[in-house]
């Protein structure tokens, strides 16, 4: 019997030519002008980034230099990514410095749905020293979520200088805390939570640990999405006394959710409207970082939450979204993205138990097999298939916007072209760090094809590679990215190509 992974193989083989030829009866026209200077935002070459639960470390195994199934998939990613680890399960960690540490005494929480039940669980430093090493396997950098929500400034310091000892330059910055602004909801008083009682109890935490580790770099405030308590705190920022070194506002983002929502469907997830508003999000994100002088990282996000929503999250059109969000926070100056995800069990456990899509598949009258098809959490970029580690199509389109790493991205009139012509596409160009010039077009379009004609400029000359990223359709449960084995040449500074419909295309000239 064929692997998912085989079968998905076999069928791009077969898809790509017939993919790459085809014209569909609608078809709209676009004549793009890339400029010459490189004037936008840096794309730092450790843009592309995951997001685990720290629950998953309660596996000292899976984050370790043995498992070679997870670090193939990581550098089939990226050789340079961000690994965050966070998530709602943090908040139930407790560091465990030896074998014979006692469990500590917990506080008393109230169980909400989608948020985890009273689980508290160990992290160890085997755990952590796993951790070092899978990071140096795969060439990783780690973004480390300290506990807050049930946590005491000296448990979180004496953790932190372990793995900062650990860790290393592996180590970017320690990040307290996962989603503040819902705390009122289960772990704080309502009635006196806010963004300013946050920031005081958040110092009490960071000075703790950069008592232990002077050199520590922290991220904060990791909001579920209340992004005005980034621009509260870049407002109080230069009153505080003693200032942790903050290198980074962080932020999530899902399109929606839950899965039972009938609003979290392709259609939307594509639409122009779903990334004015991420744009409006990275407005308000931006201005925030720059009045403290620090970056802004989107560290846990994908298309819905609590888990994700089959039909959605786990096929192509998740591809087309995951480049085009990307992109476009990487226009915004962000420091990176790390797309959520994980084993089903952890990601189950950070929402209260279960994930919501296998309550519809059930619904639906699909077999117990036929729901273990599908990844789970149903969103991850990385999907475990019993010993089987399997990159998803979420994960490709961050792949795809990932060529830019390390590259300037180009401003542009791309968008203004894109929407007089009618089509639902978008466009980013970059130069890249050899040099290269390089534009990436996503047809987001169900039905019509983009023939596109691309002017770099009269003074402009060499061979023009690309890349496709393809699958059957929208709800394909695959994603492919094809590089050509033809070659075009610039003639008087243009080229032009087809970009059919639900399809990306990457042409870059060398």
């Amino acid at each position: 019997m064929l692997t998912r992974r085989e079968i998905l193989a076999t069928a791009a083989c077969s898809l790509v030519a017939a993919r790459l030829d085809a014209q569909g009866q609608n078809k709209a026209q676009v004549a793009l002008t890339i400029p010459n200077e490189a004037t936008g935002a840096h794309m730092p070459i450790d843009f592309v980034g995951l997001s685990y639960e720290v629950q998953q470390l309660v596996d000292p195994s899976f984050f370790s230099a043995e498992n070679s199934g997870l670090i193939g998939e990581f550098k089939e990613l990226s050789s340079t990514g961000v690994l965050r680890l966070g998530g709602n399960t943090s908040e139930f960690a407790y560091w465990k410095a030896t074998a014979d540490s006692p469990e500590p005494e917990h506080p008393q929480v109230r169980e909400v749905t989608g948020e985890p039940k009273a689980q508290y669980y160990a992290v160890t430093a085997q755990a952590v020293r796993n951790l070092a090493e899978f990071l140096q396997s795969t060439g990783w950098t780690c973004v480390y979520g300290v506990g807050m929500g049930t946590n005491t400034p000296a448990r979180a310091a004496e953790e932190a200088a372990f793995v900062a000892e650990r860790l290393g330059n592996r180590l970017q910055y320690f990040q307290i805390g996962n989603e503040p602004d819902l705390f009122d909801r289960h772990l704080r008083d309502p009635k006196s939570w806010s963004a300013k009682t946050y920031l005081e109890e958040w110092l009490t935490l960071a000075r703790a640990i950069t008592a232990r580790v002077p050199v520590a770099k922290i991220g904060m405030p990791d909001v579920a999405g209340n992004v005005s308590w980034l621009t509260q705190i870049a407002d109080w920022w230069p009153s505080v006394e003693s200032q942790p070194h903050v290198t980074t506002l962080t932020h999530h983002y899902y399109f929606g959710g839950p899965a039972t929502n009938p609003d979290v469907n392709i259609p939307n997830l594509l639409k122009p409207a779903t990334m004015e508003k991420v744009q409006n999000t990275a407005n308000i994100a931006a201005a925030a970082a720059s009045k403290i002088g620090a970056r802004v990282r989107m560290t846990e996000g994908n298309t819905c939450y609590r888990g994700g929503k089959p039909g959605v999250s786990d096929v192509f059109a998740a591809a087309l979204w995951s480049a085009d969000y990307s992109l476009l926070l990487a226009s915004n100056n962000y420091s990176g993205v790390n797309l959520h995800g994980g084993t089903g069990k952890s990601v189950a456990n950070s929402v209260g138990g279960s994930l919501p899509g296998d309550a519809i598949l059930q619904a639906s009258g699909e077999t117990p097999e036929q729901i273990a098809a599908h990844p789970h959490p149903f969103y991850t970029p990385i999907a475990m298939f019993g010993s089987d580690y399997l990159l998803e199509p979420v994960a490709y389109g961050l792949k795809f916007a990932g060529s830019f790493s390390g590259g300037t991205l180009l401003k542009t009139e791309f968008s203004t072209k894109l929407r007089a012509a009618g089509v639902n596409a978008a466009a980013y160009a970059a130069k890249l760090a050899g040099g290269q010039t390089s534009v990436i077009i996503l047809n987001k379009d169900a039905a019509a094809d983009l023939e596109v004609e691309l002017d770099f400029g009269r003074s402009m000359s060499g061979a023009v590679e690309t890349e496709t990223l393809h699958a059957p359709g929208l709800d394909s449960r695959e994603a492919h990215i094809t590089r050509s084995t033809k070659t075009d040449s610039l003639k008087q500074g243009k080229c032009s190509a087809i970009v059919p419909h639900a399809t990306g295309l990457r042409m870059t000239v060398v």
